[in-house]
């Protein structure tokens, strides 16, 4: 496996053809066929590139816009990812930087592997910075050990866009101070693992209805509100140093001298406002190029690829077409802006790599950091601890929608509690007599996705019936999701409402021990709610 060379043995030994290979991250996916996995060798070999981003497989999420394509799982991808990082490696003719997204651990794009809570619920937690900075160690551990030195992470956007359809729950919450001051604990804790992080989407994704991935998000905003608000993170992790930043697919007018183009390809953002004006001196890297929001409307193979690095992209991630992109870099790119580019990426390269352990399978144990995270943010929104004990004593049935309540909270609290459950199914389905004569219901909901669209995957049907029965009975309401499902339903008109955050099992147990009374609700809601 090849040794890194230091910047200035490299920027002597590699040509100029080579040095704009280092430039270009293509994708790279675990559950590739034999044969795909050798293409993108053959790639790697041709065109020297200086690194790949993994992807769980072709047809996962974030390639698979449409999501018409079933993704398959593989309970051995972790094992797989490992193998395909030491074969690209050898493959290389320069040491490949490896980069991937692990927002929420190496869980986001691989099974069986550990997961900790989303942004959002890190957002609630009061004044303790510490269990965010573990967060970020943790996930810089399990990085290491694949033989990953780039986690893309974290989202640094403000969401205050209920209805924004691709950041909400990746989002600290809506706070400015509060974005920022735990972005910078997550840095800080992949930094003390020696990983690379980015803080994303440039200039700000939170205030957007519309997901990139499919079409091109537009904030009409005036540049004063922007760096005000979307961009105080942004300005207040670069003064503390951070490496690199990722610009996202938003058009910015405001950014942009008027101009209707994609913040990945403008150099009004990327040169003007992110180096010249915020003085950014790190690397910058693009968003996927395969995104709708910018590569339907680049059809000649390798005008994208040339537009971002003008724009001052350093490096071009999820570029599709790398030799035609080359291609039109050599001919149109100075050599100096090549120079400059390939300076940056070369010396974050040498960073991470220097700091590499090898691939290894003692990964970290989320259990117990879970449980302290899952203490410090459940928060009570409606009601107060008395009137949960006076509902407990007087009794009540439960409803949930979860599907195996034996590991459920329903399930923990019968046994410490005689009362009966039902299945919000079965409720829908018949008149029961219990449920007609019940006065209290502990409702249980646990949102089927964590995305907004459809309705949190919640059906008009169940809405209502749970609604009706807010409405008509005296019910206790935990939420274990993301808390903008709440505005589907009349929240405000329980006798009391609980956001859990997160389903992960430790989850259920902390918020049965909160309505069995030993312990108190620390979180505050990170967004809010209409």
């Amino acid at each position: 496996m090849p040794k890194i060379l230091s910047y200035q043995e490299a920027s002597l030994q590699l040509t100029l053809t080579e040095k704009i290979g280092q430039l270009f991250m293509p994708a790279a996916f675990i559950n590739d066929t034999e044969e795909e996995i050798q293409a993108l060798e053959q790639l790697i070999c041709e065109n020297y590139v200086g690194g790949l981003c993994f992807f769980h497989s072709r047809s996962s999420a974030a390639t698979n816009f449409e999501g018409k394509k079933k993704v398959i799982y593989n309970k051995e991808s972790f094992r797989t990812l490992q193998n395909l990082i030491e074969r690209y490696q050898k493959k290389a003719k320069h040491r490949l930087l490896i980069a991937i997204d692990a927002e929420w651990g190496l869980a986001m794009r691989i099974e069986n592997t550990p997961q900790y809570p989303y942004a959002i619920t890190m957002g609630a937690i009061q004044d303790n910075t510490d269990l965010v900075f573990q967060v970020g160690k943790n996930i810089a551990h399990d990085c290491k050990q694949a033989g990953i030195h780039y986690n893309l992470a974290p989202v640094v956007d403000i969401n205050n866009n209920s209805k924004n359809p691709v950041i909400g729950y990746r989002s600290f919450g809506e706070d400015k101070i509060n974005v920022t001051t735990n972005s910078l604990a997550y840095l800080k804790g992949m930094q003390s693992e020696g990983v690379i992080g980015s803080i994303k989407h440039f200039p700000g994704h939170g205030d957007t209805a519309t997901d990139s991935h499919l079409g091109l998000p537009v904030i009409e905003k005036s540049k004063e509100e922007l760096l005000n608000n979307e961009l105080y993170p942004f300005r207040k992790l670069i003064e503390e140093g951070v490496d690199s930043v990722m610009v996202g697919h938003l058009c910015v007018p405001a950014l942009s001298k008027g101009k209707q183009i994609p913040s990945s390809i403008s150099k009004d953002m990327i040169k003007g406002v992110l180096r010249h004006e915020l003085g950014f001196k790190g690397v910058v890297i693009s968003d996927a190029l395969n995104m709708h929001a910018v590569s339907k409307n680049y059809p000649v193979q390798g005008e994208l690829e040339w537009l971002a690095f003008d724009a001052g992209n350093d490096i071009l991630c999820f570029a599709e077409q790398i030799a035609a992109g080359i291609k039109m870099i050599s001919e149109k790119a100075t050599q100096a802006q090549i120079e400059e580019a390939f300076k940056r990426v070369w010396s974050l390269k040498e960073k991470a790599i220097r700091a590499e352990v090898g691939s290894h399978s003692d990964l970290s144990e989320p259990d117990q950091l879970n449980t302290e995270i899952a203490k410090a943010s459940i928060t009570m929104i409606q009601g107060n601890k008395d009137d949960i004990a006076s509902f407990m004593k007087n009794g009540f049935i439960g409803i949930t929608n979860h599907p195996e309540t034996e590991r459920s909270f329903l399930g923990i609290l019968g046994d410490h509690h005689d009362f009966r459950t039902y299945s919000l199914k079965a409720v829908m389905g018949s008149s029961l007599e219990d449920i007609e004569k019940e006065g209290n219901i502990l409702l249980s909901l646990e949102p089927p996705q964590v995305k907004p669209t459809n309705n949190f995957g919640f059906t008009e049907d169940e809405i209502h019936k749970i609604n009706e029965l807010i409405n008509t009975k005296n019910v206790v309401l935990y939420l274990f999701g993301n808390p903008y499902a709440l505005q589907l339903f009349d929240y405000h008109k329980a006798h009391s409402t609980v956001v859990a955050y997160q389903n992960f099992k430790v989850f259920q147990e902390v918020a049965a021990s909160h309505f069995m009374g030993s312990i108190a609700a620390k979180g505050k809601l990170p967004v809010e709610l209409q």
